[in-house]
């Protein structure tokens, strides 16, 4: 007690679980029967604490909260020691703070392996890997389960969205394990269990295989029908054939006409010379 006054204690036991990145700060709570108490959370990184004058930031998710803990994940931006403390509120009545003990350091994050999903699609290998933030890669490697197979990496940063990986042939057993990469700190994961996917030795399925058989034969049959049906259209839209009357067309050689004519012809001139006879006569 102050004056009389009972000092509302502050929290006890500060200390930061940090896993993947994600930073949480945490305390034992403030007990006060019948009574809901609030908890203030503030920060101080390097640049606070050398350049301006030692001022302490609350924090954006912790000022206030009812809870014992307080998700700091947004105020830790760089890999630098941050000193945090926390008081505790009831009313008008406000504890002493407490600050943790030792400045916190993101680069002492677990980190962990990954979720993943291997699947097979068709005759594709295809990973699918939980989202754990913007700053996480991850390695991915994958091999053929056989004697000497050669280990492949594969560097994957989208999140929560499945990755084809490799074509795989049939009959051959796949296996990957995956490992995270954080930059910021310059860490990784340990790799992952190791999954193994097979794709089975049969050729394609039986109904695959007859309609693949049959629109062969459709495009056998179809395509040159088609070409010489084009080709036709063509041919008499573009030099039409002419049909002339039966009373045009010539059914005799020209040297067969020729001679015909001519035979009409001597007839006639040898009437036209024994008409003009008497003429001449008769002059």
């Amino acid at each position: 007690m102050r004056d009389g006054v009972a000092v509302l204690p502050a929290p006890q036991n500060l200390s930061v679980h940090s896993t993947n990145m994600k930073h949480l700060l945490m305390w034992s709570p403030v007990v006060v029967p019948g009574e809901i108490i609030h908890y203030f959370v503030e920060y101080q990184g390097e640049y606070e604490s050398l350049y301006m004058s030692h001022i302490w930031i609350p924090s954006s998710w912790g000022s206030p909260t009812e809870d014992p803990e307080c998700d700091i994940t947004d105020d830790i931006t760089a890999t630098v020691p941050y000193n945090l403390r926390v008081r505790a509120s009831l009313g008008s009545q406000t504890s002493a703070w407490s600050t943790l003990q030792h400045p916190f350091n993101r680069n002492s994050t677990i980190l962990t392996p990954p979720v993943m999903e291997v699947t097979k699609d068709g005759f594709h290998l295809v990973i699918k890997l939980e989202d754990l933030g913007p700053q996480f890669e991850f390695l991915v490697a994958y091999w053929r389960r056989e004697p000497g197979a050669k280990e492949h990496v594969k560097v994957v940063r989208s999140r929560g969205i499945p990755v084809h990986l490799e074509t795989m042939e049939p009959g051959v057993a796949y296996c990957v394990k995956v490992r995270t990469l954080v930059k910021a700190i310059g860490r990784h994961s340990p790799f992952s269990q190791v999954e193994c996917v097979k794709v089975q030795g049969e050729t394609l399925p039986l109904a695959l295989a007859l309609f693949a058989f049959v629109g062969f034969m459709l495009i056998l049959v179809v395509v040159p029908l088609s070409i010489w049906k084009m080709g036709r259209l063509l041919r008499y839209s573009c030099c039409p054939v002419v049909v002339l009357p039966s009373t045009l067309k010539i059914t005799n050689s020209p040297q067969k006409l020729i001679s015909c004519r001519r035979e009409e012809v001597e007839p006639c001139a040898t009437a036209v010379l024994s008409s003009e006879e008497p003429f001449r006569a008769w002059l």
